[in-house]
């Protein structure tokens, strides 16, 4: 019995990007893990993953197309086949095209499924040529990029065996032990050779734990003690002013701005002593290198793109850009950039009629969006219902008889439950793609390792389908997905030198391959140059002030805080990344959900006793979006005034039928359209009699 090893890659939205292999037998899957050869993955998955297998082999699979046959919610499904399946969709699309516009049409799509075909790919050719409403896909990162690109101008990050230079690492809003761990071993083994690790969150994380200091800030003040540091840093002439002088614009500016923000003020604002943020500051300035390794968290908040903004400019006060060990570390997504035009064909269709913002999908599906309104919603490789904000608003959407909904999925999930056609996906051993991380500067080609399980189909060769039953012409919408992937890449090396000498070929020879990094651009910024219109460190960003925004970093409250003060019971609800699920993707998983636990809220003791609330007890978390019920666990890994509920169980799988996003808000951040998730002010009370 012959077994053959096919090296893969993990597709979900995790910056380590791992490296896998899949021993095959007889055409099944019989073991999955981690690649040892990866200088990242390094022969080791992470909690999530490990069990893939049960994923890919799970019961509850979708094998087979579904038509609804009863009411939207009901369950009553009918199994089609391939070809009534599209033709329905086919014919329905044509009729809402002919009465309203394509524009009626919007594609809903995240990362449960990342590549280069079965998301970036996939997310634009259809679409463009039909003219469909695009989507503003701003849930996770939109804030942050959008600070980024205006003070930096591109999102350069080192690896993270630069952390082992590093003497002082600030995890700031960032808990890479379950949202990254592949940095943990490098965080470890730098802090056993003397670095200090500050982790700055509102909970006491599973990284915290093991930080040499936590600081247990107020949620969405992180912009506030930046500009604290700051102000201590210039008051003190503890600032590089002639890396400032050379490398920065405005750092004046920026100075007078942080004189605004002296210890005492910043204190009341995140909760922190002042003798506290001036020790902080003092050792963030003179222990070098130092660095911020920062994540999406952070930015979920109605200030979460002037609060990035802060974090970017604190290296460039102490001169630390361009430093092995320093700087900030957050994205490498600026090396491996494609070329929009081999993705999209954008070119050659008509423009976006319109742009519709994915956090306001309740609103868009209940009347915010007119002429035209949606009329039919096409979801892949996300799971709303159970991952964006006001989730009940989007459930009304979604029981409107008058929207054609599909849903193309591996399970049956809440969303997939309102869809009137359920199409079966492929899991990543089932079909091809190419990857880039976020977390590393590392390209990984993942090969199909069995035959796609029932009728099961990947987002690419739907696509195909549906641009062929639409009458659509187009080669590039009827590529294999290797001439789609190899078509890309070539594009993308001619204009990217970070490319350079990666071909197809070599990828299917290593299976990963490190881009192409010159010496002087090993670490980030090191030429002292900055894609900027200027050329470099925008502290003070003319491309914000064009758009009419405060050019410099600035803290403001957001609204939700000051309509719902602490004084009047409310709690500042935070929505973690779980450890054992990412977003929604694995959460019906058995195995993962008995790790993870039921859903629940942790609350602090004052908190409970105040609101006669004990350990153990059903309670319920509302406001005026809506209500769930969690179990309450008290506990003192959240301060007093804050209580934090994991993200990404499923509605259907909790036990009132509904999550956390029941409760968060949908209103955008300062920048970018980014989700507010953590703005979330809540009331708890006990839900036994």
């Amino acid at each position: 019995m012959t077994t053959t090893l096919v090296r893969g890659c993990c597709p979900h939205d995790c910056p380590d990007t791992c490296a896998t292999i899949t021993e095959v037998r007889d055409g099944r899957a019989v073991a999955f893990y981690a690649n040892p050869e990866h200088p990242i993955t390094q022969g080791w998955l992470c909690a999530k993953v490990r069990p893939y297998l049960e994923r890919v082999y799970s019961p509850d699979r979708l094998l087979y197309p579904l038509r609804r046959t009863g009411t939207k919610g009901s369950g009553s499904w009918k199994r089609i086949d391939w070809e009534e399946a599209i033709a329905t969709i086919s014919e329905r699309w044509k009729a809402i095209i002919a009465e309203y516009g394509a524009a009626a049409i919007l594609p809903y799509s995240y990362s449960g499924t990342l590549g280069l075909l079965q998301t970036a790919i996939v997310d634009a050719r259809l679409w463009n040529r039909m003219g469909a409403s695009a989507l503003d896909r701003t849930i996770c990162c939109a804030a942050a990029h959008a600070a980024v690109y205006a003070t930096l101008g591109a999102r350069y990050s080192p690896d993270y065996d630069d952390l082992l230079h590093s003497r002082l690492i600030i995890l700031w809003g960032h808990n890479p032990a379950s949202s990254g761990p592949h940095a943990m071993p490098f965080i470890r083994q730098a802090q056993r050779s003397g670095a200090y690790v500050v982790v700055i969150d509102p909970r006491r994380t599973a990284t915290a734990r093991s930080a040499d200091l936590h600081l247990p800030i107020n949620p969405a003040t992180d912009g506030a003690l930046a500009l604290g540091m700051m102000h201590v840093i210039f008051a003190e002439h503890l600032h590089d002013e002639p890396w400032l002088e050379a490398h920065t614009v405005g750092w004046r500016d920026l100075r007078a701005r942080a004189a605004e923000y002296d210890p005492e003020r910043v204190a009341t604002i995140t909760g922190l002593p002042a003798q506290t943020i001036i020790e902080l500051a003092r050792r963030y300035a003179t222990t070098k290198p130092a660095i911020i390794k920062t994540a999406d968290g952070i930015q979920r908040h109605q200030n979460g793109g002037q609060t990035f903004r802060a974090l970017l400019c604190l290296p460039a006060v102490v001169g630390q850009y361009g430093v092995r060990g320093g700087g900030l570390a957050y994205s490498t997504g600026g090396y491996a950039v494609w070329d929009s035009e081999a993705i999209g064909h954008a070119s050659e269709c008509p423009s976006p009629p319109r742009s519709i913002n994915m956090n306001r999908l309740g609103a868009a599906l209940t009347g915010e969006v007119t002429d035209p309104p949606i009329m039919s919603l096409f979801v892949y490789c996300a799971n709303p219902l159970a991952s964006s904000p006001n989730a009940g608003l989007i459930e009304q959407g979604l029981r409107r008889e008058d929207l054609f909904t599909v849903v193309h999925d591996l399970f049956m999930t809440d969303t997939a439950r309102y869809a009137d056609i359920v199409l079966p996906a492929t899991s990543q051993l089932e079909h091809l793609d190419l990857h880039r991380a976020y977390g590393h500067r590392y390209l990984t080609l993942n090969q199909p390792a069995i035959a796609p399980l029932g009728e099961a189909k990947s987002n690419w060769d739907v696509s195909r389908l549906l641009a062929r039953a639409m009458g659509y012409t187009e080669p590039w919408l009827h590529e294999s997905a290797e001439d789609a992937i190899r078509g890309v890449l070539e594009a993308s090396r001619a204009r990217n030198p970070f490319l350079a000498n990666i071909t197809f070929e070599r990828l299917q020879r290593e299976g990963t391959v490190r881009l192409n990094l010159s010496p002087e651009d090993e670490v980030p910024f090191a030429n002292g140059h900055f894609p900027t219109p200027s050329g470099k460190v925008e502290l003070w960003s003319a491309t914000l002030a064009a758009q009419g925004l405060d050019p410099l970093p600035r803290y403001e409250p957001p609204t939700e805080y000051v309509t719902h003060p602490l004084e009047d019971g409310w709690l500042t609800l935070i929505s973690a990344a779980p450890h054992h699920f990412v977003s929604s993707s694995m959460a019906n998983q058995p195995s993962l959900r008995r790790k993870e636990g039921e859903p629940h809220v942790e609350i602090n003791p004052i908190d409970a006793a105040a609101r006669d609330i004990r350990d153990g007890d059903m309670v319920v978390v509302s406001n005026e979006r809506g209500q769930c019920c969690l179990r309450a666990v008290i506990s003192t890994n959240v301060p007093v005034g804050v209580v934090a509920a994991t993200k990404g169980h499923w509605a259907s799988l909790s036990p009132d039928g509904r999550n956390v996003n029941w409760t968060t808000p949908d209103a955008l951040a300062d920048l970018g359209g980014q989700s507010t998730f953590h703005s979330n002010r809540v009331q708890i009370r006990a839900a036994r009699p």
